[in-house]
Protein backbone atom coordinates (compact mmCIF):
# COMPACT_ATOMS: atom_id res chain seq x y z
CA UNK A 1 0.00 0.00 0.00
CA UNK A 2 1.26 3.43 -0.86
CA UNK A 3 1.86 6.32 1.17
CA UNK A 4 2.42 8.49 -1.56
CA UNK A 5 2.07 7.93 -5.64
CA UNK A 6 5.08 5.54 -6.01
CA UNK A 7 4.34 1.74 -6.29
CA UNK A 8 5.97 -0.75 -4.15
CA UNK A 9 5.49 -4.48 -4.10
CA UNK A 10 5.71 -5.13 -0.34
CA UNK A 11 3.00 -3.92 1.99
CA UNK A 12 4.99 -4.43 5.16
CA UNK A 13 7.12 -1.61 4.11
CA UNK A 14 4.47 0.72 4.50
CA UNK A 15 3.34 -0.14 7.81
CA UNK A 16 6.33 0.16 10.45
CA UNK A 17 3.53 1.47 13.13
CA UNK A 18 1.97 -2.29 12.85
CA UNK A 19 4.64 -4.82 11.80
CA UNK A 20 5.05 -5.64 15.62
CA UNK A 21 1.27 -5.27 16.63
CA UNK A 22 -0.25 -8.21 17.88
CA UNK A 23 -3.42 -7.13 15.81
CA UNK A 24 -1.54 -7.22 13.01
CA UNK A 25 -1.09 -10.52 10.70
CA UNK A 26 0.18 -10.71 6.72
CA UNK A 27 1.04 -13.43 3.93
CA UNK A 28 4.06 -13.10 2.12
CA UNK A 29 3.79 -9.48 2.21
CA UNK A 30 0.52 -9.22 0.05
CA UNK A 31 -2.03 -10.02 2.06
CA UNK A 32 -2.23 -7.70 5.27
CA UNK A 33 -4.98 -7.88 8.06
CA UNK A 34 -5.91 -6.17 11.22
CA UNK A 35 -8.28 -5.61 13.69
CA UNK A 36 -7.62 -1.99 14.49
CA UNK A 37 -8.08 0.80 11.90
CA UNK A 38 -6.35 3.28 14.04
CA UNK A 39 -3.16 1.34 13.42
CA UNK A 40 -3.34 2.30 9.71
CA UNK A 41 -1.66 4.78 7.81
CA UNK A 42 -3.95 8.18 8.19
CA UNK A 43 -3.72 9.64 4.86
CA UNK A 44 -3.73 13.39 5.57
CA UNK A 45 -3.22 13.95 1.92
CA UNK A 46 -4.88 12.72 -1.16
CA UNK A 47 -3.26 9.24 -1.90
CA UNK A 48 -3.16 6.84 -4.73
CA UNK A 49 -3.73 3.43 -3.68
CA UNK A 50 -1.98 0.31 -5.19
CA UNK A 51 -3.52 -2.03 -3.18
CA UNK A 52 -7.11 -3.21 -2.98
CA UNK A 53 -8.89 -2.42 0.39
CA UNK A 54 -11.82 -4.07 2.63
CA UNK A 55 -12.45 -2.33 5.29
CA UNK A 56 -15.57 -2.42 7.62
CA UNK A 57 -16.21 -0.21 10.67
CA UNK A 58 -17.38 -1.40 14.17
CA UNK A 59 -17.50 1.67 16.48
CA UNK A 60 -17.42 5.00 16.02
CA UNK A 61 -16.64 6.78 12.88
CA UNK A 62 -14.62 8.61 10.05
CA UNK A 63 -14.44 11.07 7.49
CA UNK A 64 -12.42 10.21 4.09
CA UNK A 65 -12.91 11.03 0.52
CA UNK A 66 -12.59 8.51 -2.38
CA UNK A 67 -11.32 10.27 -5.62
CA UNK A 68 -12.10 13.22 -4.23
CA UNK A 69 -15.68 12.63 -2.70
CA UNK A 70 -16.56 13.05 0.73
CA UNK A 71 -17.98 10.07 2.66
CA UNK A 72 -18.87 9.41 6.62
CA UNK A 73 -18.23 6.12 7.79
CA UNK A 74 -19.67 4.85 10.92
CA UNK A 75 -21.10 1.13 12.39
CA UNK A 76 -21.91 -0.96 10.20
CA UNK A 77 -20.86 0.79 6.91
CA UNK A 78 -18.28 -1.39 4.61
CA UNK A 79 -15.54 0.17 2.56
CA UNK A 80 -13.89 -1.17 -0.57
CA UNK A 81 -11.31 0.77 -3.17
CA UNK A 82 -9.74 -1.03 -5.68
CA UNK A 83 -6.03 0.07 -6.71
CA UNK A 84 -5.49 3.40 -8.58
CA UNK A 85 -8.03 5.33 -5.88
CA UNK A 86 -7.01 8.06 -4.41
CA UNK A 87 -8.19 7.74 -0.56
CA UNK A 88 -7.68 10.77 2.16
CA UNK A 89 -8.27 10.67 5.90
CA UNK A 90 -10.56 13.73 7.09
CA UNK A 91 -11.39 13.04 10.43
CA UNK A 92 -11.22 10.02 12.57
CA UNK A 93 -13.01 9.90 16.02
CA UNK A 94 -11.12 8.83 19.03
CA UNK A 95 -13.30 5.59 19.61
CA UNK A 96 -12.85 4.44 15.82
CA UNK A 97 -12.88 0.70 15.61
CA UNK A 98 -13.11 -1.65 13.07
CA UNK A 99 -11.51 -4.57 11.03
CA UNK A 100 -8.82 -3.97 7.89
CA UNK A 101 -7.98 -6.02 4.88
CA UNK A 102 -5.08 -5.26 2.36
CA UNK A 103 -5.00 -6.88 -0.50
CA UNK A 104 -1.56 -6.61 -3.12
CA UNK A 105 -1.93 -5.86 -6.96
CA UNK A 106 -0.20 -9.28 -7.18
CA UNK A 107 -2.69 -11.33 -5.46
CA UNK A 108 -5.97 -9.62 -7.10
CA UNK A 109 -4.44 -9.96 -9.97
CA UNK A 110 -4.01 -13.96 -9.59
CA UNK A 111 -8.21 -14.30 -8.48
CA UNK A 112 -9.74 -11.56 -10.64
CA UNK A 113 -10.19 -14.05 -13.91
CA UNK A 114 -11.27 -16.58 -11.46
CA UNK A 115 -14.08 -13.75 -10.67
CA UNK A 116 -16.84 -13.96 -13.45
CA UNK A 117 -18.34 -10.97 -11.23
CA UNK A 118 -15.01 -8.55 -11.73
CA UNK A 119 -16.33 -6.08 -14.06
CA UNK A 120 -19.38 -5.31 -12.65
CA UNK A 121 -18.66 -5.28 -9.06
CA UNK A 122 -15.72 -2.81 -10.22
CA UNK A 123 -18.66 -0.34 -11.69
CA UNK A 124 -20.60 -0.55 -8.31
CA UNK A 125 -17.97 0.20 -6.13
CA UNK A 126 -16.45 3.00 -7.90
CA UNK A 127 -19.41 4.93 -8.02
CA UNK A 128 -20.67 3.72 -4.23
CA UNK A 129 -17.44 2.52 -2.33
CA UNK A 130 -19.04 3.19 0.80
CA UNK A 131 -22.20 1.07 2.21
CA UNK A 132 -24.61 0.26 4.86
CA UNK A 133 -24.85 -3.19 5.71
CA UNK A 134 -27.61 -4.70 7.75
CA UNK A 135 -26.93 -6.65 10.48
CA UNK A 136 -27.17 -10.34 8.49
CA UNK A 137 -24.49 -8.47 5.97
CA UNK A 138 -22.56 -7.72 8.75
CA UNK A 139 -22.64 -11.01 10.50
CA UNK A 140 -21.62 -12.99 7.24
CA UNK A 141 -19.07 -10.49 6.40
CA UNK A 142 -17.48 -10.88 10.10
CA UNK A 143 -17.31 -14.57 9.64
CA UNK A 144 -15.24 -14.45 6.28
CA UNK A 145 -12.91 -12.09 8.07
CA UNK A 146 -12.39 -14.44 11.09
CA UNK A 147 -12.05 -17.33 8.72
CA UNK A 148 -8.65 -15.48 7.28
CA UNK A 149 -7.86 -14.40 10.72
CA UNK A 150 -7.52 -18.12 11.45
CA UNK A 151 -6.01 -19.20 8.15
CA UNK A 152 -3.37 -16.73 7.91
CA UNK A 153 -1.97 -17.49 11.54
CA UNK A 154 -1.99 -21.35 10.36
CA UNK A 155 1.45 -23.09 9.23
CA UNK A 156 0.00 -24.51 6.12
CA UNK A 157 1.30 -25.52 2.65
CA UNK A 158 -2.07 -24.68 0.80
CA UNK A 159 -2.67 -21.28 3.12
CA UNK A 160 -1.74 -18.78 0.25
CA UNK A 161 -4.64 -21.16 -2.04
CA UNK A 162 -6.86 -20.93 0.83
CA UNK A 163 -6.65 -17.97 1.36
CA UNK A 164 -7.63 -16.99 -2.75
CA UNK A 165 -10.19 -19.07 -2.39
CA UNK A 166 -12.01 -17.22 0.79
CA UNK A 167 -11.37 -13.76 -1.05
CA UNK A 168 -13.09 -15.35 -4.16
CA UNK A 169 -15.69 -16.73 -2.06
CA UNK A 170 -15.94 -13.27 -0.33
CA UNK A 171 -16.56 -10.82 -3.10
CA UNK A 172 -19.37 -12.95 -4.60
CA UNK A 173 -20.90 -12.29 -1.26
CA UNK A 174 -20.00 -8.34 -1.32
CA UNK A 175 -21.43 -8.80 -5.21
CA UNK A 176 -24.55 -9.59 -4.21
CA UNK A 177 -25.50 -7.14 -1.28
CA UNK A 178 -24.35 -4.70 -3.83
CA UNK A 179 -26.80 -6.09 -6.34
CA UNK A 180 -29.59 -5.92 -4.40
CA UNK A 181 -29.06 -2.60 -3.25
CA UNK A 182 -28.06 -1.13 -6.45
CA UNK A 183 -29.85 -3.21 -9.60
CA UNK A 184 -28.06 -3.24 -13.16
CA UNK A 185 -29.99 -1.59 -15.54
CA UNK A 186 -29.70 -3.89 -18.52
CA UNK A 187 -27.79 -7.30 -18.41
CA UNK A 188 -27.40 -6.61 -22.43
CA UNK A 189 -24.64 -4.31 -21.54
CA UNK A 190 -22.42 -6.64 -21.33
CA UNK A 191 -20.24 -6.03 -23.99
CA UNK A 192 -20.58 -2.20 -23.36
CA UNK A 193 -19.13 -2.37 -20.01
CA UNK A 194 -16.15 -4.60 -21.45
CA UNK A 195 -15.53 -1.78 -23.37
CA UNK A 196 -15.46 0.53 -20.63
CA UNK A 197 -13.03 -1.39 -18.85
CA UNK A 198 -10.38 -1.63 -21.65
CA UNK A 199 -10.89 2.62 -21.58
CA UNK A 200 -10.34 3.13 -18.08
CA UNK A 201 -7.66 0.25 -17.64
CA UNK A 202 -5.44 2.41 -20.94
CA UNK A 203 -6.81 5.55 -19.11
CA UNK A 204 -4.95 4.88 -15.75
CA UNK A 205 -1.91 3.70 -17.63
CA UNK A 206 -1.67 6.74 -20.04
CA UNK A 207 -3.67 9.75 -19.03
CA UNK A 208 -0.07 11.22 -17.90
CA UNK A 209 0.56 11.21 -21.18
CA UNK A 210 -2.24 11.48 -23.55
CA UNK A 211 -5.50 13.70 -22.54
CA UNK A 212 -6.80 13.81 -25.94
CA UNK A 213 -10.46 11.12 -26.48
CA UNK A 214 -9.15 10.69 -30.41
CA UNK A 215 -5.86 8.84 -28.99
CA UNK A 216 -7.80 6.47 -27.17
CA UNK A 217 -10.73 5.80 -29.97
CA UNK A 218 -7.98 5.22 -32.35
CA UNK A 219 -5.56 2.75 -29.92
CA UNK A 220 -9.24 0.86 -29.16
CA UNK A 221 -10.55 1.01 -32.75
CA UNK A 222 -13.19 3.06 -32.59
CA UNK A 223 -14.34 6.52 -33.54
CA UNK A 224 -13.83 9.49 -31.11
CA UNK A 225 -18.02 9.37 -31.11
CA UNK A 226 -18.82 5.96 -30.30
CA UNK A 227 -16.16 5.88 -27.65
CA UNK A 228 -17.29 8.80 -26.09
CA UNK A 229 -21.44 7.26 -26.79
CA UNK A 230 -20.40 3.95 -25.19
CA UNK A 231 -18.09 5.58 -22.12
CA UNK A 232 -21.68 7.96 -21.39
CA UNK A 233 -23.96 5.00 -21.70
CA UNK A 234 -22.38 2.48 -19.08
CA UNK A 235 -20.46 5.48 -16.36
CA UNK A 236 -22.75 8.38 -16.77
CA UNK A 237 -19.47 10.59 -17.97
CA UNK A 238 -17.91 11.02 -21.45
CA UNK A 239 -14.71 9.83 -22.40
CA UNK A 240 -13.21 13.18 -22.31
CA UNK A 241 -14.74 13.98 -18.95
CA UNK A 242 -12.94 10.41 -17.46
CA UNK A 243 -9.59 12.21 -18.88
CA UNK A 244 -10.18 15.34 -17.42
CA UNK A 245 -11.35 13.68 -14.06
CA UNK A 246 -7.83 11.18 -13.64
CA UNK A 247 -5.70 14.35 -14.46
CA UNK A 248 -7.58 16.59 -11.89
CA UNK A 249 -7.14 14.04 -9.24
CA UNK A 250 -3.44 13.42 -10.08
CA UNK A 251 -2.93 17.15 -9.91
CA UNK A 252 -4.39 17.87 -6.46
CA UNK A 253 -3.02 14.75 -5.64
CA UNK A 254 0.89 16.07 -6.22
CA UNK A 255 -0.12 19.74 -5.38
CA UNK A 256 -0.97 18.31 -1.79
CA UNK A 257 1.08 15.34 -1.20
CA UNK A 258 4.27 16.00 -2.80
CA UNK A 259 7.33 18.45 -2.71
CA UNK A 260 7.23 18.85 -6.41
CA UNK A 261 6.58 22.74 -7.59
CA UNK A 262 4.29 23.79 -9.91
CA UNK A 263 6.37 23.67 -12.74
CA UNK A 264 7.74 19.89 -12.15
CA UNK A 265 3.82 19.13 -12.12
CA UNK A 266 3.25 20.51 -15.04
CA UNK A 267 5.92 18.76 -16.54
CA UNK A 268 4.78 15.34 -15.14
CA UNK A 269 1.23 15.43 -16.48
CA UNK A 270 2.77 16.63 -20.34
CA UNK A 271 1.59 19.63 -20.48
CA UNK A 272 3.06 22.45 -22.49
CA UNK A 273 3.97 24.94 -20.54
CA UNK A 274 3.22 25.85 -16.61
CA UNK A 275 0.36 28.68 -17.76
CA UNK A 276 -1.36 26.33 -19.71
CA UNK A 277 -1.94 23.77 -17.13
CA UNK A 278 -3.20 26.88 -14.53
CA UNK A 279 -5.69 27.28 -16.84
CA UNK A 280 -6.48 23.96 -17.64
CA UNK A 281 -6.78 23.56 -13.53
CA UNK A 282 -8.32 26.57 -12.72
CA UNK A 283 -10.83 25.83 -15.73
CA UNK A 284 -12.27 22.69 -13.31
CA UNK A 285 -11.10 23.42 -10.03
CA UNK A 286 -12.31 27.48 -10.01
CA UNK A 287 -8.73 28.36 -8.14
CA UNK A 288 -4.91 28.43 -9.48
CA UNK A 289 -2.61 25.06 -8.63
CA UNK A 290 -0.83 27.68 -6.24
CA UNK A 291 -4.17 28.60 -4.37
CA UNK A 292 -5.29 24.76 -4.44
CA UNK A 293 -1.89 23.67 -2.81
CA UNK A 294 -2.04 26.68 0.10
CA UNK A 295 -5.98 25.78 0.60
Amino acid sequence: MNTNTSTTNHLTSTFPAVTNSRKFDCIENDFIIFNDLRSMPLYKTPTRMDTSIIAICTNGYNRITVNMQEYYISAGTLLIAFPDQILQCLEISDDFQGIFIAISRKISDEIYPKLKIVLPLFFYTKEYPCVNLSSDEMSSLMEYYDMFWNKVKREDTYKKDVIQGLLISMYYEIYDIYRHRVPRRSEKKNRKEILFDQFMRMLSENYKKERSVNYYARELFLTPKHLSSVVKEVSGKTAGEWIDNFVIFEAKSLLKSSQKNIQEISDELNFANQSFFGKYFKHYTGMSPKEYRKK
